[in-house]
């Protein structure tokens, strides 16, 4: 790990409520799990997972799926919502 990194907080908001994280990125499972405290689960439940004012300046938008992983800044906000599949 980079020096310069060890230890690096960033603010970033989650469903309207802000979070400190460490570092300057984030999974997809990580932003679910920060979304709830009690995060529904199952095989019928489906997250989606909306983003802006990213870290990335080609990509400071978009959605999230499982498996991507984005670079955050002060300030990315996250918008996560769980649906049942039906």
């Amino acid at each position: 790990m980079n020096d310069d990194k060890k230890g690096k907080t960033t603010d970033i908001i989650v469903n309207g409520r802000q979070k400190t994280i460490e570092g300057d990125e984030l999974t997809f499972d990580d932003v679910v799990k920060l979304a709830f405290d009690n995060a529904p689960h199952g095989d019928e439940t489906i997250f989606s997972v909306t983003y802006r004012k990213g870290g990335n300046e080609h990509r400071p938008e978009g959605v999230m799926v499982a498996g991507d992983v984005i670079k955050v800044k002060k300030g990315t906000t996250f918008n996560v919502s769980a649906t049942n599949r039906s």
